[in-house]
């Protein structure tokens, strides 16, 4: 064990926890679609072991991706998998939840006008108490913009103009803007939200102009989920340099990760490198695998990569009780 882990060990860990729900179809148990009352379930029971913070993904539907897709959606092709929309989700689940905090992990900004983004943002605030994460990006799955009608060209441009809309509306209450996507003048959010300078902004990028973004706009950058705490560290350190580029103290900048996970304590489902890979509802996904031992020194390994988030996506075992079998993990990591 390096000394690094020695010290986490002896300390335990201070990064913040993250759970995504799993709130699609065939995410529940046997395949089935997730309903609400099981997804109110979930989050209930994440709270009480002890997470920090509870992430529903925003996406529309998955498809086969097409070939030059950067990301890549591994299913049949004619198959259509989906999840619940998130912002309806997240307002149910700041009434039914009282400490942990809420999120789009990440808001897809080509999804909805930037102005009323920020509107729904102070909204929603207000009704968890101030416990929302705002996650934004570009958004990147094709396939869901081509059915629902929403444009896929210039994605980061109109983040970029977006940005500027949302995070003068929500630190100042005002912003008068035209941009070459996205109109907002003399706009102002009224009423306030519990929070003077709005909720904080978390911003999941790894390309340079995203980066970039994320350094001028961001106060929690993502570097989405991985597989590995390496190239979490090295996502972590182009973000360094892109605070440095802009200006900022990368130390004003608070750094997160996530990753799919499985709890397997028999070690039946993983291969030599702790890798599992999983069909859930014609879609293969890849999963950091082991028991509670190994998933605590694997979460150690992201803080001591840099991380002051870290977000558990967790495949398997499905629904509320599989969410409380990781409670000894938050033990361990405690």
């Amino acid at each position: 064990m390096s000394s690094s882990a020695l010290e986490l060990e002896a300390k335990g860990v201070q990064v913040k926890l993250g759970l995504m729900l799993e709130v699609g179809t065939g995410a529940g148990a046997d395949g089935r679609s997730v309903r609400w009352t099981e997804i109110r379930e979930m989050a209930q029971v994440a709270e009480a072991i002890g997470f920090d913070v509870l992430f529903v993904p925003d996406h529309l539907l998955f498809r086969k991706s097409p070939p030059d897709n950067a990301l890549q959606v591994e299913m049949p092709a004619g198959r259509t998998s989906g999840v619940w929309e998130a912002w309806t989700l997240l307002a149910a689940l700041a009434e039914a939840t009282q400490r942990i905090e809420l999120g789009p992990f990440v808001a897809c900004n080509s999804f909805r006008n930037p102005a009323l983004l920020a509107k729904m943002a102070v909204t929603l605030d207000e009704v968890s108490a101030g416990r929302l994460v705002l996650g934004i990006g570009a958004g990147w799955h094709e396939p869901e913009y081509h059915a629902f009608g929403f444009p896929y060209d210039r994605r980061v441009g109109r983040l970029e103009e977006a940005l500027q809309i949302i995070s003068a509306l929500l630190r100042n209450g005002h912003v008068d803007f035209q941009g070459s996507f996205y109109t907002a003048r003399d706009c102002e959010l009224t009423p306030r939200g519990p929070r003077p300078e709005g909720p904080p902004i978390l911003i999941g990028a790894r390309r340079p102009r995203m980066l970039r973004l994320a350094a001028t706009y961001a106060d929690i950058y993502d570097a989405d989920f991985h597989l590995d705490a390496g190239t979490a560290a090295e996502c972590f350190e182009a973000v360094e340099a892109a605070c440095r580029s802009a200006g900022r103290d990368g130390g004003t900048l608070e750094r997160g990760a996530a990753a799919i996970v499985a709890l397997d304590p028999e070690g039946a489902l993983a291969d030599a490198n702790g890798i599992a890979r999983f069909v859930q509802d014609g879609m293969t996904q890849e999963a950091r695998a082991g028991n509670v031992d190994e998933l605590v020194e694997f979460v150690r390994s992201f803080e001591a990569a840099g991380a002051d988030l870290f977000t558990f996506s967790l495949i398997d075992p499905p629904g509320a009780g599989g969410i409380e079998q990781l409670a000894p993990v938050l033990e361990g990591l405690r």
